[in-house]
């Protein structure tokens, strides 16, 4: 065994052998892989080996195409064969609800270049002979799935891997992992010891072994998953072609052959957890005993859709467990606070998804950049809030609900309440319905006294619409106050806090009591935040962001620290906020506060501590809803006396509440973008319109290159804005933008702009198009909906409301 490596892969099931393969691949030839049984040993072996392309996130959608299309290069490289299957496959809708999410995921595979469509019940029948089509309505046709054999493939990754120059270790077990000052690791193994300069946590049904040995609670748990094969089936044994692979939303099933017979799986919502504190190192090549009363009434309903099934009888059941996170997608990428550590694991669907895990992480690993947008992937989706006890609630949630329709403007219940602020009662007092942000309790919009505060989960527009709508005529007409404590904070303070700031950041910094907007680039000029930047005095700055990216941003700042003359850290427990906003907002305020508070002596973007009450806060003029307002922010320890403050105040002025629902219909009619959605790491900043925002008199912030180069040549696509003729359902994000009969853009978030009465969408279509006008269509539940750009913000389109 070698003693030294640049990197060592800890886990032979598919995800670590990909990852192994992609490096090698890539260039990096000393790399290793330990397992410590046979390769395929944990959950890999006992796959049912399904593969697809759908995935709700696009970004993730299209890693899965890029697995598919692996396999045949992998075979070639390794002689090894993966036992392709690509069947095609249907995907049944049996209610109307359905039928709309397939029709979400048929649009947004357009401008990914997938070629879905969908078939009459009659012809979906023909293709599948199984079924017994009066309990459908609908079916979306995928030519592109099917199956694979989990070891062939495994083996195929880890045989082109050694030809190309890796080594793997079976049979040696991880003992430990040492992390030395200059950032390697000791990887401590019963076998021996080997130096590495990275290490790769692909543990699998380990990961979490894996990272406790290095201080870590991964966010992953096990579940029993149960599958079962049937006995021979006269209608398969007879067909001229191998039966397609199939997934049964109502029955919560998924299909496909095997032999001369079906493989039927299940996720059911009775799901149980296995080895839910730790997993015994000597679980090998086991399987645990079968539970069909548990998944008795997935059966049921299986065996009434597929007659055929129930008549063949069962073979042989399967139940083995899988690791998942707390949303179902895989955890991937660099751990913040340890140099070197990476991590790919809770890979559930891996025959679709392994391979796109491994080239993101191989790239990140190589070339700083995974190389994609995969946010919906990364570690960093999740904080120190997920405790065991949470991923346990939230792995059991999902698992219940793999199959069924998560709505747009639905708030799942597990795990919840979990972190709140200290106006929580004071908003659930006032009928607040809920969601959460980065766990925590955030007020979406406030129903109506005497009402239950339920959204109803749709497609189209809610109960809330209404409501949403009266909270936006409080903002522009009135006064409204709204808990902005879901934003993330940061304080930076040293003598060289402004030049790092200055390096990180590609605007200006601000003079003292005053703000700027800045967007923050990686090396190739695309974007990976966007900042509010405050400047307290000569070495103390407050940074505000998207809460949900505290921890991939907090990753990125530690690794650019300078080794002296900065600190820097999270205020997210010390700093809460509220915002007041509309024309009267300057009313209340001065009602509340000594200072002047005049355009005058306060103009827009200013920064200033002042005592509101006997309150002590800071004050920035400036607001996400594009009118005159305020964000006030206060320790902990104040918030709730603020609140009260402001609200007894408000009331002469027609104060009243509004959540985050009507926060996004404000910043869609203001042509506003947000962070992962409009603004994200496949977009550069004049792409995403933020040009103004962009100080190339600097010489040395980071992508300052990769600008200049994007100004030279311009940009390829434009981050636009649209009213859509909507027919009572409008953009949520991911419909295809047409235009003259093809797919030329897509949407990144859209809804109902009440001020303005119209429905709008935001969306990048090509440069060329940008000032287009007319031909343009917006597919929404499979309608397309004509569209007409925007060539100005609908509301305040000179910004006079905001800086007056």
């Amino acid at each position: 065994m070698k003693s030294h490596a640049q990197v060592v892969v800890i886990g032979g099931g598919v995800v670590g052998c990909s990852v192994l393969y992609h490096l090698t691949k890539a260039g990096w030839k000393d790399v290793v892989l330990v397992e410590r049984d046979e390769l395929t040993s944990g959950s890999t072996w006992h796959a049912a080996g399904g593969m697809h392309t759908v995935n709700l996130d696009p970004n993730v959608a299209k890693l899965q195409q890029y697995t598919i299309n692996l396999y045949k290069e992998i075979e070639e490289i390794s002689g090894q064969s993966c036992g392709v299957h690509i069947t095609g496959g249907l995907m049944l809708a049996g209610t109307p609800e359905r039928l709309d999410w397939l029709r979400q995921a048929h649009a947004r595979g357009r401008y990914l270049g997938m070629e879905m469509e969908f078939v009459p019940i009659d012809e979906a029948a023909r293709r599948f002979p199984l079924m017994e089509k009066k309990y459908f309505i609908g079916a979306l046709y995928d030519p592109i799935e099917g199956h694979v054999d989990p070891s062939g493939v495994t083996h195929a990754y880890a045989k082109a891997a050694r030809i190309q120059g890796a080594e793997v270790y079976r049979f040696t077990q991880v003992t430990d992992l040492e992390h030395r000052p200059d950032g390697s690791w000791v990887v401590v193994t019963d076998k021996g010891n080997i130096h590495a300069e990275h290490v790769i946590n692909a543990g699998g049904l380990w990961a979490r072994e894996v990272g406790r040995m290095v201080g870590l609670e991964l966010p992953i748990l096990a579940m029993e998953h149960q599958y079962l094969i049937t006995e021979e089936i006269p209608e398969v044994k007879a067909s001229k072609t191998e039966m397609l692979h199939v997934i049964d939303f109502e029955g919560e099933i998924y299909m496909r052959e095997e032999g001369d017979g079906m493989l039927m799986g299940t996720y059911e919502r009775a799901g149980v957890p296995w080895s839910e504190r730790s997993t015994p190192w000597d679980f090998t090549h086991e399987l645990l005993a079968p539970d069909l009363d548990r998944i008795a009434p997935s059966l049921e309903v299986g065996f009434r859709h597929y007659p055929a099934i129930e008549r063949a009888g069962i073979k042989k059941v399967i139940n083995g467990p899988f690791t998942f996170a707390p949303d179902g997608n895989p955890v991937v990428g660099p751990i913040r606070g340890l140099k070197n550590y990476w991590v790919a694991c809770g890979v559930m669907a891996g025959f679709s998804q392994g391979g796109g895990v491994g080239l993101s992480l191989a790239n990140w690993m190589i070339h700083g950049d995974p190389g994609a947008d995969i946010w919906a992937m990364d570690v960093a989706r999740f904080g120190d809030w997920t405790t065991m006890a949470y991923t346990n609630a939230k792995v059991r949630e999902n698992y219940s609900r793999r199959f069924r329709i998560r709505f747009p403007n639905e708030e799942l219940p597990a795990g919840r309440p979990l972190r709140t602020t200290p106006v929580h009662d004071r908003l659930t007092a006032k009928n607040a319905v809920f969601g959460v942000s980065y766990g925590l309790e955030h007020a979406l919009w406030f129903a109506p006294d005497g009402t239950e505060p339920i959204e109803e989960v749709t497609f189209r527009r809610s109960n809330a619409h209404g409501t949403v709508a009266e909270e936006c005529y409080a903002v522009r007409n009135t006064v409204g106050l709204m808990e902005i404590s879901t934003y993330a904070k940061y304080g930076v303070k040293g003598p060289g806090a402004e030049a790092w700031l200055s390096h990180l950041l590609v605007n200006r910094m601000p003079r003292e009591g005053r703000i700027v907007l800045a967007p923050m680039l990686n090396a190739n000029g695309k974007l990976i935040g966007d900042f509010t930047v405050a400047k307290l005095g000569p070495e103390r700055f407050h940074v505000f962001g998207s809460g949900p990216a505290e921890e991939y941003h907090m990753r990125w700042f530690e690794a650019q620290l300078p080794e002296t003359g900065v600190v820097m850290r999270s205020l997210r427990s010390e700093l809460v906020g509220l915002s007041i906003a509309g024309p009267r907002a300057r009313q209340l305020l001065q009602s509340l506060v000594r200072d002047d508070v005049s355009t005058a002596a306060f103009p827009f973007l200013s920064f200033r501590q002042m005592d509101v009450g006997m309150i002590p806060c800071k004050i920035g003029r400036i607001t996400f809803t594009g009118d005159l307002g305020y964000e006030i922010w206060v320790s902990v320890d104040y918030q709730r006396a603020l609140y009260d403050v402001i609200v007894e105040a408000g009331r002469p002025f027609g104060l009243r509440p509004f959540g985050a629902r009507a926060l996004h219909s404000l910043r869609l009619e203001k042509s506003f973008g947000t962070w992962a959605r409009e603004f994200r790491p496949i977009y550069g900043p004049l792409e995403a319109g933020l040009d103004r925002f962009v100080d190339l008199r600097k010489n040395d912030f980071i992508g300052r290159d990769a600008v200049l180069r994007e100004k030279e040549t311009g940009p390829q696509r434009r981050l636009v804005s649209f009213v859509v003729d909507d027919a009572g359902a409008d953009c949520i994000g991911d419909e295809p933008v047409w235009h003259a009969d093809k797919v030329i853009g897509w949407i990144t978030s859209g809804g109902y702009a009440h001020h303005v009465g119209k429905s709008v969408a935001l969306g990048y279509v090509p440069a060329q198009l940008a000032a287009a006008d007319s031909g343009f269509e917006i597919e929404i539940l499979g309608e397309r909906r004509p569209a007409a750009l925007a060539p100005e913000p609908l509301f305040d389109p000179t910004g006079a409301r905001m800086r007056g």
